[in-house]
């Protein structure tokens, strides 16, 4: 087991070929624009053409490549070529970070599968498809809102379409290593447990896992179909957001190596309490989108993740959300190497069909394709199943509680959550109140007092009451205000920073008062483009609740909470 190779990657990124199909007409049998035909007789001749036509990055959002393309929603067709040789005893993978939202891939004009949706990676092995020598990818893609989908068709933010992610070609051996899971066990400081899961396998196989920094070299067989067990103790200097302490993890079998920057920490909840390595914590968090507003287009690099990161970084946080669906890699693994806890979430929002059967299993598809990318992330410390879904759907209910045991069958190591608009006011009093709750660890809120309900009583005189004895974060909360608009403070329709200001100090008189709320999540870190935000001199298709304005620049609001950030327990006077 010496001398493994490492496996060859080949990035696709880069220049690719499109054409804009407004109509979706391409994928009709009488165009077939796949094939990509090209005139051979005289006669000849074909309604399309790559050649010639616009030429768009990968990855990179369809919407800002070109200005009239601004809130497209439908399909573009991709062309790129690569050269690739046969390899004995090798497979090739053709590997999508995300692309939004249907995507349909063709190899050398034969379709080699499709996926649906719009954040979440995906692969097809084209071992026994490629061809010695050039070798042509086109990809259709289209982003037009499905009212079955996941999301559906409630989108509060840019619907970005286009390959937004990396794409690769990964090449491996015929054994390989195709899946691990290799984090705390639950309720421990020191005993590492999971598995290693090989592909390709005919018989059981050695396989290992080393920790060289803790000393840790575990030789372990698999069983006939490739999988194997893991569980050791360690001692290990477990990850926190003061020090995010990450270990090389290498795992390898007889064919096959990979290794990996894995951290190690508990997560729990005890009564109203999250506990981070067995101590109460307190989450001071802010809610970002996949959008980078000095650009007006999809954030995808580690350029784009730094950006984004460090103002979250320096506004004081420990904790991000990242809103409303996963982030990109690059996202992830750079806040867990900052130190910043992590709420991802599965893109179940609003309209959701609960009540189609198809749904449901695409629910469920997307929440495991984010766990198998991101199980041995430790930053990560909750999957969250849904957003401001409606309460009184048995459908829903059932849905949402099957997709929570669902991940817990898959990942019992992290805490449970869905945010919440569901609340009830009666006299001073704010009651938390929703049947889906039974199913979660931790409590989400999105409250939008002082905006979209007034003020109802003094900021110091509301009370916020629930009977599920589990911790709350506030998860959504926030106002709108067009940078240096200057106006009243006491008027929401001033859309002024002063507004925005007391808005905030009021909310932090408010939440210093709920002896369950173990984390704020304000909405949202940056303004981000929404078509639904119609205020011709405000909004201008901004949706202006972001502390930072569209350029970066810091409203009045971002230095109230960032000295509300800065004391060690923010909710003590």
């Amino acid at each position: 087991m010496t001398n493994i190779p490492a496996r060859k990657q080949t990035s696709l990124n880069g220049k690719w070929q499109v054409i804009i199909d407004p109509y979706d007409v391409g994928i009709k049998s009488w165009k077939a624009l796949y094939k990509d035909k090209k005139p051979v007789e005289k006669s000849d001749f074909y309604e399309y053409s790559f050649d010639g036509g616009p030429v768009f990055n990968v990855p990179g959002d369809i919407n800002s490549q070109l200005p009239e393309l601004k809130n497209y929603e439908s399909t573009v067709w991709y062309k790129k070529t690569f050269v690739a040789q046969k390899q004995a005893g090798k497979r090739l993978f053709l590997y999508f970070d995300a692309a939004n939202y249907i995507t349909d891939v063709f190899l050398n004009s034969e379709k080699i599968g499709s996926h649906e949706g719009g954040f979440t990676p995906f692969q097809f092995e084209i071992t026994d498809k490629i061809k010695d020598g050039e070798n042509s990818i086109i990809v259709r893609v289209n982003n037009e809102r499905q009212k079955d989908g996941v999301p559906a068709t409630g989108y509060d933010w840019l619907n970005y379409g286009g390959i937004t992610r990396d794409v690769r070609l990964v090449e491996t051996p015929s054994v390989y290593i195709d899946d691990y899971f290799i984090q705390l066990e639950k309720g421990s400081k020191n005993i590492v447990s999971g598995y290693i899961k090989l592909a390709g396998v005919t018989s059981a196989q050695q396989v290992k896992v080393q920790i060289p920094e803790a000393k840790i070299n575990l030789v372990l067989k698999t069983n006939a179909e490739g999988y194997a067990a893991i569980k050791f103790p360690a001692k290990l200097s477990l990850w926190n957001p003061k020090n995010p302490k990450l270990y090389q993890v290498k795992i390898s079998c007889e064919s096959d190596a990979v290794s990996e920057a894995i951290g190690f920490r508990s997560i729990e909840t005890k009564g109203t309490d999250i506990l981070l390595n067995g101590e109460s914590v307190f989450l001071k968090g802010v809610n970002i989108h996949e959008e980078v507003p000095q650009r007006k287009g999809r954030a995808y690099s580690e350029e784009d993740a730094l950006m984004l990161l460090t103002w979250a970084k320096e506004l004081g946080c420990n904790f991000i959300r990242t809103s409303h669906y996963p982030h990109n890699e690059n996202m992830v693994r750079m806040a867990e190497r900052m130190g910043f806890m992590i709420w991802e979430e599965v893109p179940v929002f609003q309209s959701i069909s609960f009540d189609k059967e198809p749904t449901q299993q695409l629910m469920n598809l997307q929440l495991k394709e984010i766990l198998r990318r991101d199980k041995n992330r430790c930053g990560i410390i909750t999957w969250s199943m849904a957003n401001e879904t409606p309460q009184g759907s048995k459908n829903r209910t059932q849905a949402i509680s099957n997709m929570a045991m669902l991940c817990r069958s898959i990942d019992n190591t992290r805490l449970i959550s869905a945010a919440f608009n569901n609340i009830k006011y009666v006299g001073n009093k704010v009651v938390i109140e929703d049947d889906l709750i039974n199913s979660l660890d931790v409590i989400g809120i999105n409250e939008y007092i002082g905006w979209y309900k007034p003020w109802f009583k003094s900021p110091s005189e509301i009370e916020w009451v629930s009977k599920y004895e589990k911790p709350v974060i506030m998860s959504e909360f926030g106002c709108e205000a067009l940078y240096e608009n200057h106006g009243a403070a006491d008027v929401a329709s001033s859309w002024s920073e002063e507004y925005m200001e007391q808005f905030y100090k009021d909310q932090i008189t408010m939440l210093k008062r709920i002896p369950f709320l173990r984390g704020t999540c304000p909405w949202i870190l940056a303004d981000f483009q929404s078509p639904l935000r119609l205020h011709p001199t405000f909004q201008k298709g901004w949706n202006r609740k972001g502390l930072l304005s569209d350029k970066g620049e810091k409203k009045k609001a971002w230095f109230v909470l960032k000295e509300f950030y800065s004391k060690e327990k923010p909710l003590q006077n």
